[in-house]
């Protein structure tokens, strides 16, 4: 099937109850890895881009054909575009979905940019996630364990206000995860997000999702989550994976290196796809 947007794929997410996984990938290795656990399960899948910056163009053009030859929807999005210049590459390299994250700036600042980056792309057939409260922690020190700010949580009026002032398609939104290694046990507000799911039309985005239980996700989803981020926990499995192999055997070749990260991968996204409820294609 040919790549399609962000919309497509979370089209029926709200109806019916369930997430879209996310999945990031730095190299060609991972997108192969992420997408084969969604075609054994014939189930749509986001695939997401870090950055679109020079330097990519040859992983961006393996990724955008691979997708394009998936067997199951694929939309690729851009993830934590930090800028309109960075959210304009990415749709420049082909992305069917872009996320600009306007979360460190002010709310005026944020809806400003946020809605010429939607009129842009809409211009272009490209949806767009935005973000509204600030997930704690980054992808940079996803290692080093990251702590929920409360004070930080996307509140119900914002998350309305900011969605009639951008029409943005998709919103991510604060409720009580962060980006990498989660510091201590995650407890998450679900009434909040339950009283966001109430008040808006479109699907709501949970960001830093390793480190919660399978509970945790089913509970998020089912009250109101559609598309969930996953990445830490995919990228350290496939790691301790690797690292047993190299430990328990005395000669490792490269080819077995790669052959046992890439099913962990796979294993560990196909695992997510179910615990998320993702619909598989209906013939």
């Amino acid at each position: 099937m040919a790549l399609v947007t962000m919309n497509e794929v979370l089209k029926e997410s709200i109806e019916g109850r369930y997430a879209v996984g996310a999945f990031d990938t730095l190299d060609c290795v991972a997108t192969d890895a992420i997408l084969k656990a969604a075609e054994m399960r014939n189930t749509p899948i986001i695939v997401m881009l870090v950055d679109a910056e020079p330097g990519q163009e040859e992983f961006i053009r393996y990724t955008l054909d691979r997708c394009s030859r998936s067997s199951v929807p694929v939309a690729l999005h851009l993830d934590h575009g930090p800028s309109y210049e960075a959210v304009m590459k990415g749709i420049h390299a082909g992305c069917t979905s872009v996320m600009f994250d306007g979360s460190s700036l002010t709310f005026e600042d944020n809806v400003e940019i946020t809605r010429e980056v939607v009129k842009v792309a809409h211009a272009c057939g490209v949806t767009v996630e935005a973000e509204i409260g600030h997930v704690a922690g980054h992808e940079g020190n996803m290692l080093e364990g990251n702590v929920a700010d409360a004070s930080a949580y996307t509140t119900v009026d914002d998350a309305v206000r900011f969605y009639e002032e951008t029409k943005v398609d998709c919103l991510a939104i604060a409720i009580g995860t962060v980006h990498g290694v989660y510091k201590g046990v995650p407890k998450l507000d679900y009434d909040r997000l339950q009283a966001i799911r109430d008040e808006l039309p479109i699907p709501l985005v949970m960001h830093g999702g390793s480190g919660l239980s399978p509970a945790d996700f089913k509970n998020a989803i089912a009250h109101g989550i559609n598309k969930i981020n996953f990445y830490t926990g995919m990228t350290l499995g496939a790691g301790e994976a690797v690292r047993k192999v190299m430990n328990e055997e005395k000669r490792v070749t490269m080819t077995k290196i790669v052959q046992v990260g890439s099913k962990v991968i796979t294993d560990i996204v196909g695992e997510h796809i179910e615990i998320f409820g993702t619909k598989p294609l209906t013939k």
